[in-house]
């Protein structure tokens, strides 16, 4: 042995200082990776044909070794960590040879690229990188980092911190539509840090702030860390709850568990949104209070008005909160009492299938023993007591073909049951409600005659839906019916968004609040998932910039703005109306609104592309385009070179060595304590892409072979990684804000600013493990 060293050990420890050594050495980290995993593997193949690396096998060949297996513990739960007098056998670490070794690595690195680069089910959700870096980047050349930062100072600015605080509130706004740490980071460095410095702000807080609220794109959605994670985590905990079944002695996961072993990516945006938006109130806080505490180094700023006319402070509770609020809560206790609800009485041909138990009951003694152990003795009877019922009543009833009489009861039981008030139109008036209500908060000594009018409007649509609209009323008549009341509505709206226009609060943050909304509430609502929404994103993304670089020509933006209200109308009438044409018969109504449906299409197509049109001739395009395709070629490349280096670790049994180094421990909380300090410390010099795709292949079979929740482990994991942005002495936001930052800000100024930032993040993961509800608080209450 080497050194008194098992050679595993030793592969570990070259693989470890090849890679580091790799990253110093300055070549781009992508190729390095991949160049590390090669040398590595020489010299430990080297080292083993020289017969210096032995490892310490146990010998299974050992009659004490079949006596503790036919004792009834699983060969999978046997190791030298736990059981360290079992007798061992030396043997090289590559016992065929390295020849052989690396064969099988060529054939699986082929195999693995082809299933999580090239093709396979990840290679879908991957292409939601590529939107969301092109969202981002485009967004942050359309300057809008600037004008949110200018506003938000202005509001912030007389607070105790205000600029700091304002600082935290860009960043969240940027990491919901940009998602890129190092845009965010200079943005904000190049145009806030030297206005904190000419206020007398301390350098230390000014670039404390800045740098991690740019990481917050790390963990709020949509998050490019959460894309890259969930592709791994789906896999991982899906394979290692299938092998957890199997030692538990059940054939599957399902069976084992109750519910299948899936994690979605929507569903892991979903548990980061409340998670990211309370590290950022751990931002302001911190700032706010470090601002009460030391005036002198964090003083109120006044920075102007946002708005040119006064609002009084009654005005202001009246308008911008009492009345939202009680629109908001008015709409969802109406559709708790079913006053508001769905008027859709479409039926299926076939009856339902008829739910089986809670538990499957048909298993082995040994997995039904597992079983119990799981989900408690009560489970298991009321699981038993469901099945017999079900088998008394004949078995699971199965799907059938309804009669044509069974269908006309069913649509009209829908018609009976329906709610006077549609989901859809009270979305829509509630939209519109809103407007009003703000239309009037931004200018009350305005004429309200038109907001009073286009109030009317709504009441009066809302009372032709209860009145004069039934479920099975056409969509073609209903709008006929609703089109006076809804015009006079929008007649009302028009005139106060021509009044929140005039407000820079309300221009500055209306239109990424709109891509927020409309990318993160089409996943949050499980409307379609991440990559369709990015996709969306990024086209919303190009429209935004080009219609600011027409404002900034003094150019109108009238095309960009119509495109928008054609995806709108798109939206609208594919909701309300059947637009299928390619069956036996097509009323007259659904060929009205297929074209219709379709006019718009090619007319907000028509937008998409004279958006790209007024970027590349303001030569805004081709930039964003090559900063898109390096940033996603660097992740691609990374993940290709991170899928070799894993490789070349599983071929002398570096990744088995770990995982059962980690599964010696009996508690859970104390392997995903450990996995969590080591990915931490991890942090301080490797960047967050080498850690999913080098570290989390190894240990994932462990931490998500548990019985914790897989959404908690990931946003764990996601708020950990993100800590790898702000820890000296690599931290890459650190390095952005020092390549942007004045020459009186030196680089020990922003190590010491960053530090509180970084305990911060300790307490946030403190926060996370006590509470777990603050994860899935969410995906719960959007599940239920």
């Amino acid at each position: 042995m080497l050194f008194g060293l098992d050679g595993v050990e030793i592969g570990l420890i070259i693989v470890f200082f090849c890679l580091f050594g790799g990253i110093l050495s300055g070549f781009p980290v992508a190729f390095a990776i991949g160049g590390a995993g090669v040398i590595s593997f020489g010299i430990i193949a080297a080292l083993d044909s020289a017969g210096l690396l032995i490892h310490q096998a146990i010998d299974t060949s050992s009659q004490v070794y079949r006596d503790l297996v036919n004792s009834g513990v699983k060969p999978d739960a046997v190791s030298i960590f736990r059981y360290p007098d079992l007798p061992r056998m030396e043997e090289p670490v590559f016992p065929k040879g390295w020849e052989v070794a690396l064969d099988r690595n060529v054939s699986f690195i082929v195999n693995r690229i082809n299933e999580r680069v090239l093709a396979g089910q990840s290679i879908e959700t991957l292409l939601a990188v590529l939107m969301f870096v092109l969202m981002g980047i485009t967004l942050e050349r359309s300057k809008i980092a600037n004008d949110l930062l200018t506003t938000m100072a202005r509001v912030f600015g007389p607070l105790p911190g205000g600029l700091a605080v304002s600082i935290v509130v860009v960043g969240a706004f940027l990491a919901a539509s940009t998602g890129i740490v190092g845009a965010t980071v200079v943005t904000m460095g190049l145009l806030a840090l030297p206005t904190m410095l000419r206020n007398n702000y301390s350098p230390e807080l000014a670039t404390g702030v800045i740098a991690a609220s740019g990481t917050l794109g790390q963990i709020i959605p949509p998050s490019i860390v959460i894309v890259l994670l969930g592709t791994l985590a789906g896999d991982l905990y899906s394979s290692a709850q299938e092998s957890r079944a199997q030692l538990a002695g059940c054939t599957d996961a399902l069976t084992y568990l109750g519910e299948p072993a899936v994690v979605s990516v929507g569903t892991l945006f979903q548990a980061a949104l409340v998670p990211g938006i309370m590290l950022a109130m751990l931002y302001a806080g911190y700032a706010f209070v470090y601002a009460v505490l030391n005036p002198s180094k964090a003083p109120a700023v006044e920075m102007g008005e946002t708005s040119n006319e006064p609002v009084t402070r009654s005005e202001g509770l009246t308008w911008f909160l009492g009345v939202p609020i009680a629109l908001i809560v008015g709409v969802i206790l109406l559709g708790n009492v079913g006053i508001i609800g769905s008027q859709n009485t479409t039926v299926s041909s076939f009856s339902d299938i008829g739910e089986g138990a809670s538990l499957r009951t048909n298993v082995s003694e040994e997995c039904q023993a597992s079983m119990i152990e799981l989900h408690g003795q009560e489970a298991w009877d009321t699981a038993v007591a469901e099945q017999e019922a079900i088998e008394a009543a004949g078995g699971v009833q199965q799907s059938e073909r309804l009669t044509d009489e069974e269908i006309a009861a069913a649509v009209q039981a829908k018609i009976d049951n329906a709610a006077p008030i549609g989901t859809g139109l009270a979305i829509i008036a509630l939209l519109l409600g809103l407007t009003l209500a703000l239309g009037r908060g931004v200018s009350p000594s305005s004429d309200p005659k038109p907001l009073i009018i286009g109030a009317f409007g709504l009441l009066a649509a809302l009372l032709i839906d209860v009145l004069f609209i039934s479920a099975n009323t056409s969509s073609g008549v209903s709008w006929v019916m609703l089109a006076l009341p809804i015009g006079v509505a929008l007649y009302g709206c028009k005139e106060a968004a021509i009044r929140l226009t005039r407000n820079e609060l309300v221009r500055v943050v209306f239109p990424p609040l709109v891509l927020i909304v409309a990318v993160l509430g089409s996943i949050l609502g499980g409307i379609t998932n991440p990559t369709p929404a990015a996709a969306l994103g990024a086209g919303g993304a190009i429209m935004l910039a080009a219609y600011r670089k027409l404002q900034d020509q003094g150019k109108t933006g009238a095309v960009i703005l119509w495109s928008t209200f054609a995806i709108i109308i798109c939206i609208l009438v594919g909701v309300n109306f059947d637009l299928r044409i390619n069956t036996s018969s097509v009323s007259a109504e659904s060929w009205i609104a297929f074209f219709v449906a379709y006019a718009a299409y090619l007319y907000a197509l028509f937008g998409l592309l004279f958006a790209c049109y007024v970027l590349f001739t303001t030569g805004v395009l081709s930039p964003v385009v090559r900063e898109t395709a390096k940033v996603t070629s660097m992740v691609f490349t990374i993940l290709i070179g991170s899928q070799l280096l894993n490789l070349v670790v599983i071929s002398f049994g570096g990744e088995h060595y770990i995982q059962q180094f980690l599964k010696s421990f009996d508690n859970e909380f104390t392997v995903f304590l450990i996995v969590m300090l080591v990915l931490f410390i991890l942090g301080f010099v490797l960047d967050f892409l080498e850690i999913i795709y080098i570290v989390i292949p190894i240990v994932g079979p462990v931490i998500y072979g548990g019985s914790f929740d897989p959404k908690w482990v990931t946003i764990m994991v996601a708020v950990n990684l993100q800590t790898s942005f702000l820890t000296p002495p690599f931290g890459f936001a650190l390095f952005y804000l020092r390549g942007v930052a004045p020459k009186e800000v030196t680089t020990g100024h922003i190590y010491r600013g960053i530090i509180p930032f970084v305990l911060i993040q300790v307490v946030g993961l403190a926060l996370l493990w006590t509470f777990p509800g603050i994860v899935t608080f969410v995906p719960d209450l959007l599940a239920g």
